[in-house]
Order: C-alpha cells, then sequence, then structure tokens
C-alpha cells in the first residue's frame, strides 16, 4: 500500500517538472539581474545599444518559460492556483526565484523521500 498521495502526479513526472522547474528558476533569476542592468542603462546612464534594445524581449520569452514550469511543476504536485500565483510574482523580484527554487526543491525532495 502505497504513502502517494493520489492527487499528485507520479515520481518520475514530479522529478522531471522539478528538473525543469530548477533550471528555469536559475536562469529566469540571472534573466532578471540582466534586465536590472539593463534598465539602469537605458533609463538612468541613457544609454542606446542593442542590448538596451532587446534584452527585454529576451526576458520576457525567458519568463514565459519559467511561468510553464511553475505551472507544471505546480499541476504535478496539486498546488492551488493562489500558490502558483506567488511562484509566478516570484519572478519579478530580484532573488526570489533563487530562493523560491531551494524552498521548492526541499520541499518536493521531502515528498519524494516519503514515497519511498
Amino acid at each position: 500500500m502505497s504513502m502517494y498521495p493520489t492527487n499528485m502526479a507520479k515520481p518520475v513526472q514530479i522529478r522531471q517538472a522539478l528538473g525543469i522547474y530548477r533550471v528555469m528558476a536559475m536562469v529566469a533569476g540571472v534573466a532578471l539581474f540582466i534586465l536590472v542592468t539593463e534598465m539602469v542603462m537605458k533609463y538612468l546612464l541613457h544609454q542606446e545599444n542593442w542590448f538596451t534594445k532587446n534584452w527585454s524581449y529576451i526576458h520576457g520569452f525567458i519568463y514565459m518559460v519559467y511561468a510553464g514550469s511553475i505551472a507544471n511543476l505546480g499541476l504535478k504536485l496539486a498546488w492551488g492556483i493562489q500558490r502558483i500565483v506567488l511562484h509566478l510574482l516570484s519572478g519579478f523580484v530580484p532573488l526570489a526565484p533563487f530562493i523560491a527554487e531551494r524552498r521548492v526543491a526541499q520541499e518536493v525532495h521531502g515528498i519524494l523521500a516519503r514515497v519511498y
């Protein structure tokens, strides 16, 4: 008899979703720092170059992939909509994706350890 909750995905699916989420949290966190740098260059230093013209679009694409990884993991773990939205908001605060990734990884590893 398994102690695994029936409303969650299988452990292998959760591990895969966690892996994608962890990578995207790191990428999104770095991209957010670059975005802040780009905004300082553009609006405070009044510089205009390829970087200041294009990084916002690149960051937006990265954020959308990050958001997808959050939704994927959240659905597999049967998170409520409030928790998913809170994690989506982490992508707007520098350092928050790194902190959220660490906490989520520890939680998921704990859940998976109880299953086996």
